[in-house]
């Protein structure tokens, strides 16, 4: 599956955008790393989305609202992307998502601490051909310390941060907010 999202950037025009020429590996998967490459994206950058070969991104399914089958939430999250579908364990697709990792810019991940590694794409294994790539590592608690291993959901991260102690009525319990806000926020920053 080689989809390409790259038509749906907003761009203005024959203007040129701050990124043109930035080519950026997203090995990122759900919100807080395919929003930081969106925004890539938006701002003119050509971004590779590796997705799993079998179905896909986690929110391609996703629930209604849907477009020609696909989830809206995948969409507006995908924008300006070109999705190509592979096995990362298997050799033939960790040598072409090294491939790619050698002629990108910018590489972001979102994996659990260690997980890249294990799969051989950590920061190592794809700046020793190309020692000038970018690497954005995006995790709930960081890449060392007691929590590291631990996955980081919005939910988990709104309730952490003392976020829906705030949110909701006053004499009520704690709620979430709405929208998964810390995964945009996170996603944001680390634009």
């Amino acid at each position: 599956m080689t989809e390409d999202h790259s038509e749906n950037a907003g761009t203005a025009g024959s203007a040129r955008l701050p990124l043109e020429g930035i080519k950026v590996l997203d090995l990122s998967r759900v919100l807080a790393g395919p929003w930081a490459t969106m925004s890539l994206a938006d701002l003119g950058a050509e971004v590779w989305k590796i997705e799993n070969i079998d179905g896909g991104d986690d929110t391609r399914a996703w629930s209604v609202p849907s477009y020609k089958g696909v989830s809206t939430y995948y969409l507006c999250a995908n924008r300006g992307k070109q999705s190509i579908a592979l096995d990362m364990k298997s050799p033939q697709g960790l040598a072409i998502v090294r491939e790619l990792a050698a002629k990108a810019d910018i590489v972001v991940e979102n994996f659990r601490s260690g997980t890249a590694d294990r799969l051989g794409v950590g920061f190592k294994e794809l700046s020793a051909p190309n020692p000038r790539l970018i690497y954005c590592s995006i995790s709930g608690y960081g890449q060392t310390g007691p929590d590291a291993g631990r996955p980081g959901y919005d939910f988990v991260m709104q309730a952490e941060s003392g976020l829906m102690a705030i949110t909701g009525e006053s004499n009520g319990e704690p709620m979430r907010v709405g929208v998964a806000i810390t995964d945009i926020v996170c996603g944001m920053v680390a634009t």
